[in-house]
């Protein structure tokens, strides 16, 4: 089915350019891919296309062309093992392991399909609005914002080398028009940088939430609309904030995907049904992921203006029998003067883990040092006493992984083992 969808796209579009690599600054047409592929070997049983160039994209149309499994791998991940697999199994996803261990997501061609579809409708992309990509083609978000629209739409892709201010400036100049699909962390980063090309007329952040602050500082300095992107490894895109302005709530993250169904469980956590919905988890995990149903781990609200995340089950912190979501002290903590991020976990107060204190780390912005003791005081103006963090830590950075995430485990497991400096 995929094969057969691009080969429709390739023969629509044989004459015009499908991809261009700005780094070497060479072109491929929809023709040229397919000539490629043609003289490419027969691939193993198993592709894991890797990198961010023309060669992920031949190998995953390989893949497609033989029949084969497809799982695109980041660098430095691996597929040690290939476990038995649905039938109608063609893609192996690697969930993001932010909060617990990598797992393997099964998905079928309909879904993919389907993801690609939705993204397509939803956020309106158009062959004369290329995607730029600065993202990994590896992770879901990336796969499924560039690579899938590509083959299966006939959206332009011009990889950039890298993500730095040059190499985006470099992937996006002379061309009239472009879609910028990325994470916060870059978005905040071109910014600052005075790098944010002119010709953007479509810009996407997702992978974790883009702060309020700059929403609005992008808006106000290049009337350009930051549009929120909420999904899954599991189910593909969720919701989209297609509203031209900038958000109101920092927690708003926008209407469902074009054929997106969205609830609340029992337990407070979003349900998501649609075409796109992987198959299952490997091993099977029925009761969060099967029969075009994903139970995820997101604490939601469904509202008149589209839905607003209230953060994770799992890092739900426990005060005195009270809980609170760590998301709701970072958000005010990183728009305090001086910070440049902070990520907030509980620790347990004692074996039982039934009580936990609050801990925060926190990078300063600039070079400039800022007093703990007075963001603590700060914090007590704007939150409940009993949410302020009692334990404090300064690091040099918290870094984003290539998927724009925070792993609130690993700075968890850093701080119990005293590996914070």
């Amino acid at each position: 089915m995929l094969h057969e969808r691009w080969l429709k796209v390739a023969s629509a579009r044989r004459s015009e350019i499908a991809l261009i690599e700005s780094g070497t600054a060479r072109a491929w047409s929809f023709a040229d891919l397919e000539e490629a592929v043609d003289r490419a070997p027969i691939p193993p049983s198993v592709v894991c296309p890797t990198g961010r160039d023309a060669t992920f994209v031949v190998d995953v149309l390989r893949a497609w062309q033989h029949g084969r499994i497809l799982c695109p791998l980041d660098a430095g991940q691996a597929l040690a093992t290939v476990p038995a697999l649905p039938a109608e199994c063609v893609h192996l996803k690697l969930t993001s392991a932010t909060t617990s261990a990598p797992r393997l997501v099964a998905f079928s061609a309909i879904q993919l399909a389907a993801d690609a579809d939705q993204i397509v409708e939803t956020m309106k992309l158009r062959p004369e609005w290329p995607n730029v990509g600065v993202l990994s083609l590896a992770h879901s978000y990336g796969f499924s914002s560039l690579v899938l629209p590509l083959l299966l739409h006939g959206i332009p892709l011009v990889l950039s080398e890298s993500a730095l201010p040059e190499s985006l400036r470099r992937a996006s100049k002379g061309l009239p028009h472009i879609t910028l699909p990325a994470v916060p962390a870059l978005w905040r980063g071109w910014f600052e940088a005075g790098a944010i090309p002119e010709n953007t007329r479509l810009a996407v952040s997702a992978g974790a939430p883009l702060p309020l602050a700059l929403e609005h500082a992008i808006f106000e300095g290049h009337r350009l609309k930051v549009h929120n992107f909420y999904g899954a490894t599991e189910c593909g895109g969720i919701a989209y904030d297609a509203n031209p302005e900038p958000r109101i709530h920092e927690c708003q993250v926008g209407g469902p995907m074009s054929g997106v169904a969205l609830s609340v469980a029992h337990d407070g956590c979003l349900d998501v049904r649609g075409p796109a919905v992987g198959i299952g988890y490997l091993p099977p995990d029925p009761g969060h992921l099967g029969h075009g149903r994903y139970h995820s781990h997101d604490l939601v609200e469904l509202a008149a203006n589209g839905l607003h995340l209230r953060g994770r089950a799992g890092d739900l912190i426990n005060v005195a029998g009270r809980k609170v979501a760590p998301e709701a002290i970072e958000s005010v903590a990183a728009g305090l003067p001086g910070v440049a991020a902070c990520v907030v976990f509980g620790v347990p107060e004692d074996s039982a883990a039934r009580n936990e204190r609050i801990v925060a780390i926190v990078a300063a912005a600039g070079t400039d040092p800022f007093d703990m003791e007075s963001l603590r005081n700060e914090l007590l103006h704007r939150l409940p006493a009993w949410q302020v963090p009692r334990e404090w830590r300064r690091v040099p950075e918290i870094p984003v992984n290539a998927r724009g995430k925070i792993s609130r485990a690993d700075w968890r497991q850093r701080f119990l083992a005293g590996d914070l400096g």
